[in-house]
């Protein structure tokens, strides 16, 4: 039972780290990426998260770790998706055991644990801990995610736990009265019965206590809920006047969803689609040509392996453009799909993006000078004995010139050797990245190119007071992509172009009057109900418990008045149903009085019995029988309090 919780945050921090894990520590994907698809399936993730949260996760890792595999095993496999399966099982599983825990342990019954559960607890506690200490210490700005996420759906997260508090005052209002009903029960007691009074105070004591732990939070998170939105924060709350352009696009490694990436496929399709700009990722040939590649081997995005099986994990810039020019880029991208949610291609798609080949940086040129579009890319250093290591900067600038593109179409996104640039290409647009703003204008940078995290800091405000154009990547799901519309952002780097440029507003938007609107009409609403649920449930144990008390009285009065006896004392009216009954003590009373008479000689006298057994044929024939055998001899006792009479002495 102790698993799931443990599980459950785990998968909330690795979601939260899944950038660095990807990027920057690859090598333990394999180990992590899988549990973040967990998400979607999480009994506890997915209320918090939502579907587009959890298809944001998915959609962004499902590629990267299906490549990290692939790296290791030369399979290509969503391998997420196999491990989705066991992981929702067990997520249910440690859930059910939880509850099932948390129930034994109300009804204060001992937990027997199978042996198994302990092996899996000793097993998954220490690893998840371990594991959970080191994204803890060396990934703590990954939480940024969390929150940008409360930005966007803050008003909506407010609207429904109001909703949600609602649904649970029902059963918080039927405890509460329940254990109010309880508490005067016990305080009846202690009125009635002076020998029970220490053990009913602290009954009562524990009662009022449970009250107070259950009651007072509810209704502080409900006040708490009434005025959270003084305090919220959301830049989807604006009035539509407000509202920035829509962001521009720049294709990451054009449309990696439509075509084989960072081919001349996948920029024409980029270009189609709209895209401002076209990223991709340039790295040298041995012969000194630039061309379009990502990875550090072609085992992913070629059919090296089965041209030149021997050298397919050879690092790419050390081949030659004449063997690198006889590889097919493509036929990868028709036979299995890089992206799990991608729309299938059609025929003509398919049979185009098989022919596809390496492309070259001036391949990229030409399309991006034929429409306009600006071009921003990672240049990749070769290795240490490639012979272009010490000037393949200044290769590339010689290779951009050549190709007679339009300079201000260029977004320079390589640091080094800025001062060479300025002078050989003035109109290159130097693209920074998180400088500061004095860095920035020491540069004479105008355009930063960041994380789409570093928004989290007031909405990068001050690089847009500075006039300061801002790029982020890489922004595939329309919430984000919303939240970004939101803050204003100029434009974003994307592999989802398709889905995001049918957009034509942001999700989640909202006027602050509606927002008003809809804030008192909740509290109000809610408010009602809340005190309906609670009126209810009063009602109702009013309706249970002094009824039945009442009844109990007329029932001990009827009793009193077919047997003749005096009503009793004024504290024993008020003795609640529980107490002592009448009925008992007459039968005592009659048992004790009846007691056999004895002779001069000391024999017994032979007397009648009081009643004989009789097999009635009903229930009713027999209180008859009882009543008529008991009556007469209650006659001859006295109408008083009863009194035991000693026998005479024997002589």
């Amino acid at each position: 039972m102790f698993i799931s919780p443990v599980f459950h945050f785990l998968i909330i921090t690795l979601l939260v780290y899944k950038h660095s894990i990807l990027g920057n520590y690859s090598q333990i994907a394999p180990l992590l990426i899988p549990l973040f698809s967990y998400a979607s399936s999480s009994p506890v993730l997915s209320p918090i998260l939502g579907r587009d949260t959890t298809n944001f996760f998915i959609l962004e890792i499902e590629t990267h770790f299906s490549r990290v595999v692939f790296l290791g095993t030369g399979v290509w496999f969503f391998w997420s998706i196999v491990l989705l399966s066991f992981l929702g099982i067990l997520a249910a599983y440690t859930t059910l055991l939880l509850v099932l825990g948390f129930l034994l342990c109300w009804e204060k019954q001992r937990l027997y644990l199978h042996w198994y559960h302990k092996i899996l607890v000793l097993i998954m506690i220490p690893f998840f801990s371990l594991l959970l200490w080191i994204l803890l210490t060396y990934w703590k700005d990954r939480w940024l995610t969390i929150g940008l996420s409360l930005q966007i759906l803050a008003p909506y997260v407010h609207l429904s736990s109001i909703s949600v508090m609602v649904l649970l005052s029902w059963p918080v209002a039927f405890y509460l009265i329940h254990l109010e009903g309880e508490a005067r029960m016990r305080r009846y007691q202690i009125t009635s019965n002076e020998r029970r009074r220490n053990t009913c105070c602290s009954m009562l004591t524990k009662l009022r206590a449970l009250q107070v732990a259950v009651g007072v939070p509810f209704f502080f998170i409900l006040l708490c809920l009434y005025v959270v939105p003084f305090g919220t924060y959301s830049p989807c709350l604006q009035e539509k006047e407000k509202l920035a352009p829509k962001p521009n696009f720049f294709g990451h490694r054009g449309a990696p969803m439509l075509g084989p990436e960072n081919t001349i496929m996948s920029f024409e399709k980029a270009v189609e689609y709209g895209a401002h700009g076209l990223e991709s990722d340039v790295q040298i040939s041995f012969d000194g040509v630039p061309f379009l590649m990502h990875d550090y081997d072609l085992r992913r995005t070629t059919n090296i392996k089965e041209v030149l099986p021997d050298a397919a994990r050879r690092h790419p810039s050390l081949f030659r453009w004449s063997f690198l020019t006889t590889l097919n880029a493509g036929k990868w991208f028709s036979d299995v799909k890089p992206f799990f949610r991608m729309k299938p291609l059609s025929e003509d798609d398919k049979e185009r993006a098989r022919n596809q080949r390496i492309a070259k940086l001036t391949d990229l040129l030409a399309i991006a000078q034929k429409e306009k579009k600006l071009v921003i890319f990672d240049l990749n250093a070769p290795p240490s004995r490639h012979p272009s290591r010490l000037s393949y900067i200044h290769l590339v600038v010689r290779v951009i010139l050549d190709s007679k593109i339009e300079q201000h179409l260029i977004a320079w996104l390589p640091g080094s050797e800025r001062r060479y640039i300025k002078s050989k290409a003035p109109g290159f647009q130097h693209v920074g990245t998180f400088y500061t703003l004095q860095e920035l204008a020491d540069e004479n940078i105008t355009r930063i190119n960041v994380d789409y995290k570093r928004l989290y800091y007031n909405g990068l405000r001050e690089y847009k007071a500075a006039n300061i154009s801002i790029n982020l990547y890489i922004v595939n799901e329309p919430w984000l992509f919303s939240l970004v519309w939101c803050h204003s952002i100029h434009s974003v780097t994307t592999d989802n172009i398709e889905v995001l440029n049918e957009m034509n507003h942001p999700y989640y938007f909202m006027t602050p009057n509606f927002y008003l609107f809809l804030w008192i009409f909740m509290d109000i609403l809610s408010a009602v109900f809340i005190v309906s649920i609670f009126r209810f449930h009063w009602n109702l144990c009013c309706f249970l418990f002094y009824p039945t008390e009442a009844s109990s009285a007329s029932l001990q009065n009827e009793v009193v008045e077919i047997m003749g006896i005096p009503a009793p004392f004024p504290e024993r009216e008020r003795e609640p149903p529980s107490s002592k009954a009448v009925v008992p003590e007459i039968v005592n009373e009659t048992t004790i009085s009846t007691v056999h008479p004895t002779d001069d000689i000391g024999q017994p006298v032979p007397t009648e019995p009081a009643f004989e057994p009789i097999q009635a044929p009903t229930s009713e024939a027999n209180r008859e029988a009882t009543l008529q055998t008991v009556l007469p001899t209650l006659e001859a006792n006295e109408p008083t309090v009863p009194s035991v009479e000693k026998p005479p002495p024997e002589t």
